[in-house]
């Protein structure tokens, strides 16, 4: 008897994140995911026991490496005010390497999913208060190092900065002219950057 292949983990998350970030979790079919993986049904279920579980490991993934990406540009930044209104900017970049780029995962599925119990709306909605969090943390330590004023609240800014990068990732989807969209960047940048403590512009 000739034995299947192993699979590749890694590499089938990769196009399963890729499969459901564009087509979101109902669009995506059985078929679908058969084609993007290249595995039968049974050994789809035998790796990772449903749609759901496939589902939930790749928005993880997801999640793992919009982070990854984060974490990086944070530490190259010259201030963390300056990283936050480079991570608005960067959202553009992606825009303008890939002419059709799916919305931002986790904002699609706590849309998709919001009126649906079960886990994977609700570890979509885990994860963005997750990056709100993260952004409250910049905004602490901006205020920590005097680029922010004192009576700066991080979590409020936090808050305001996330529903900035949620439509931002929206207009996104109908806007195709480059030059619009850097001066966008550059505008939604620019705010973060005039929350400077004015002893601290540049």
């Amino acid at each position: 008897m000739t034995r299947a292949a192993p699979y590749d983990r890694d590499l089938a998350l990769d196009r399963a994140m890729q499969l459901f970030w564009s087509q979101g979790y109902h669009a995506t079919s059985l078929k679908d995911i058969e084609a993007a993986l290249d595995m039968r049904p049974g050994s789809i279920y035998a790796a990772f026991k449903s749609k759901d579980g496939l589902f939930r490991l790749a928005l993880a993934r997801y999640y793992r490496r919009m982070m990854e990406v984060f974490d990086d540009r944070l530490a190259a930044a010259e201030s963390p005010l300056e990283a936050l209104a480079d991570w608005l900017r960067f959202h553009v970049e992606i825009r303008l390497d890939d002419p059709a780029p799916p919305a931002c995962m986790l904002a699609k599925t706590s849309l998709e999913l919001a009126d649906i119990d079960g886990e994977a709306g609700a570890e979509a909605r885990a994860y963005l208060r997750e990056v709100a969090e993260r952004f409250a943390a910049v905004f602490a330590l901006a205020r920590a190092r005097g680029e922010l004023p004192d009576s700066a609240d991080p979590e409020r800014l936090a808050r305001l900065l996330q529903a900035k990068i949620m439509g931002l990732t929206v207009f996104l989807q109908r806007e195709a002219d480059p030059q619009a969209l850097r001066q966008l960047a550059d505008d939604l940048a620019d705010e973060v950057l005039a929350l400077r403590h004015p002893g601290k512009a540049a």
